[in-house]
């Protein structure tokens, strides 16, 4: 059974699905552009789903700065979230050709590192209620 279209549990099955397309092995072709973009928007959609649960609404933005400002302060930001600002290029500038230098797979491992443990942090955050301390 699908979750309610918009609930908390719609956004995080959107982040674990981009989160499953940036940790497949690429095929031939396929840019590290592409698999961080995933990985941002596995991010971008996991802070959007606490938001959703704790009744935050959100302006359309792909910053994972912007709304991570928005959770509560007693809210817990797992450290993986503290270091995801710098993902929000991925959604934006990174995704235009000519616009920037090719992304390493240095680049791609960390981004992708951050989308796994903030995916984790979000969905322990739905789950209990409120946002844990770590993951």
């Amino acid at each position: 059974m699908l979750p309610e279209p918009g609930s908390a549990a719609d956004w995080l099955r959107h982040a674990r699905s981009d989160l499953a397309l940036a940790q497949q092995p690429p095929a031939s072709g396929v840019l590290w552009e592409t698999l961080c973009f995933h990985a941002q928007q596995a991010v971008e959609r996991s802070v959007k789903a606490v938001l959703v649960h704790l009744g935050i609404e959100f302006p359309k933005t792909h910053s994972v700065e912007r709304l991570t400002d928005l959770l509560p302060p007693l809210i817990a930001r797992c450290p993986a979230l503290l270091s995801a600002d710098g993902l929000t290029v991925y959604a934006t500038v990174l995704r235009y050709p000519g616009a920037h230098e090719a992304v390493s797979e240095g680049e791609f491992r960390e981004a992708l590192r951050l989308a796994q443990a903030i995916v984790a942090w979000a969905e322990r955050s739905v789950s209990e209620g409120k946002a844990g301390p770590r993951a």
